[in-house]
């Protein structure tokens, strides 16, 4: 029988992060600065590093230690949320930082490192444990699997060694499948951890928690009380000097087929027999597996490809998407993405998920509404009641609310739809921790329950490649739709045609 691991616990009630070193490629890069570095020195503060932990960093830039700690402190006390800089804990947690320059395709960088961290194994005493973490370009994924292999350092000696790579995951299946392959020769797939922040974030979480921790509402989670889901990603800013990037990527691939795809997938997935990483895992992948594709005939009626365009917000003139910088004048790339999602499943049979998301929206919010169907018939004339309505939302404030039909005070039989709210900071009074601490702890302590795996990935990319291809071979008449506004038409009358319409965040 296997010994226990003293650093997991399969109900993740206290996780207990064991002596280890992350080594962050990309160090100089937005990633590392804004999130990544703060989300360490969050868990720093709250003592659940241990005592000997150490941080590494890399990029092409030249920089001794004390430059890069400076750096990064800087950065920490810019991007810091919801807590108070110590520099007290700074300065402890400094002292494990380090910083070694070099190329990714260079050969030198992978034995320079293998050098610092077997220094730093004895001097913060790591037990040679590892994560390295790829805040890169995807397509320098694959190169730095290569220069840790030949390095000897996806294997340690007697520590674990563990290699997280940021989505997107291929910009296809086949090129998932390409990636997948690439990595493999160096790590095996126990080793490798796919970040999607979205699943690390606590009102996601907490959807498990609500469906399986509350028999009131398990029974209800079927073709028989829901009527249709509404996900809703939606962004208040353009494309914010990423034009070049989001030109090649789009909303449909850069939010839906990974976000939000998993976001449906924790949603609609049956319960596992056990609460532990592969069980969880199993039934997301089964559920994406269910998604129907769509034929080539189907696309138009399913799915709607948006762009913004120009339009005065605040008083202030904001350019379409075609006058960002780095954008071609002639873009065809979608701003604004919404799909309707049929999943073959006996639970699910019938209920559309209708999933969306755009840029240059009326407000930044991301939520799930869950419909339920309407009462079979109405005891009261004057009803003016709507069917009851869960919603959970994601950002940017974490939270339920469940809005059900109440009488009006006074006389008569007036009813109302009323909300019963659930908001994460006053019910428990407590700071939340960000995605990316509830991800990287994971990662250090060996939970991959949130984390995505190779055949999720290739079941997202099946269910999105048909919509892709088809955009690409049709010529749209964009922009069509104006910033500031929840979309084109065409999407409302993607709802029209089944009798629903978009929920109004």
């Amino acid at each position: 029988m296997a010994e226990a691991n003293p650093f997991q616990d399969p109900q993740r009630f206290e996780r207990r992060v064991p002596p280890c070193a992350v080594v962050i490629f990309g160090a100089n890069g937005d990633l590392t600065k804004r999130k990544l570095l703060p989300s360490l020195y969050h868990l720093a503060i709250e003592r659940r590093l241990p005592q000997g932990f150490a941080m590494v960093g890399t990029s092409r830039t030249a920089m001794s230690d004390e430059a890069f700690r400076a750096k990064m402190e800087a950065s920490v006390r810019e991007f810091l949320e919801n807590s108070e800089f110590d520099a007290a804990v700074w300065q402890e947690f400094a002292k494990g930082l380090f910083y070694v320059s070099g190329d990714v395709s260079d050969d030198a960088l992978y034995s320079n490192l293998k050098a610092r961290l077997d220094a730093v194994a004895l001097e913060r005493q790591t037990g040679g444990n590892v994560l390295f973490y790829l805040s890169t370009q995807p397509s320098q994924y694959a190169t730095a699997a290569a220069g840790l292999g030949r390095a000897g350092l996806a294997n340690g000696n007697g520590g674990w060694r563990r290699l997280v790579i940021e989505k997107p995951f291929g910009h296809d299946q086949s090129s998932a499948r390409d990636l997948e392959v690439a990595l493999h020769e160096h790590f095996t797939e126990e080793q490798l951890y796919r970040i999607d922040h979205y699943l690390g974030k606590e009102t996601v979480q907490n959807i498990l928690a609500f469906r399986f921790g509350n028999p009131i509402f398990e029974p209800l989670w079927n073709r028989q009380y829901i009527d249709h889901v509404q996900i809703t990603a939606a962004e208040s800013i353009g494309v914010e000097g990423r034009g070049a990037y989001y030109q090649e990527a789009g909303a449909l691939r850069d939010m839906i087929q990974n976000h939000l795809l998993q976001v449906l997938s924790t949603v609609a997935m049956e319960p596992s027999a056990v609460f532990e990483p592969t069980a969880v895992r199993d039934e997301r992948a089964k559920l994406l597996r269910s998604i129907r594709p769509l034929k080539p005939e189907d696309i138009a009626a399913h799915a709607v490809a948006g762009q913004y365009g120009p339009a005065a917000l605040g008083g202030k003139e904001v350019p379409g998407f075609r006058g960002e910088a780095g954008v071609n004048a002639a873009a065809m790339t979608d701003t604004y993405a919404a799909v309707t999602f049929l999943v073959d499943n006996w639970r699910w049979a019938g209920v559309p998920f209708y999933v969306r998301s755009g840029k240059r929206m009326p407000k930044r919010v991301t939520d799930i509404a869950i419909r339920f169907r309407p009462v079979p018939h109405s005891l009261f004339a004057t009803d003016t009641a709507r069917p009851n309505l869960l919603i959970l939302r994601i950002q940017p404030e974490e939270g339920i609310s469940l809005r059900f039909s109440s009488k009006q005070p006074g006389p008569g039989m007036k009813l109302r739809p009323v909300s019963m709210d659930f908001n994460y900071g006053s019910s428990f009074g407590m700071r939340t921790p960000t995605a990316y601490e509830t991800l990287l702890v994971d990662a250090m302590t060996g939970d991959a329950t949130l984390y995505t795996r190779q055949d999720m990935v290739e079941a997202s990319w099946r269910a999105v490649e048909p919509i892709l291809n088809h955009w690409n071979n049709t010529t749209y008449n964009f922009p069509n739709y104006d910033a500031g506004t929840w979309g084109p038409k065409a999407a409302d009358e993607m709802l029209e045609r089944r009798g629903h319409v978009w929920r109004v965040p």
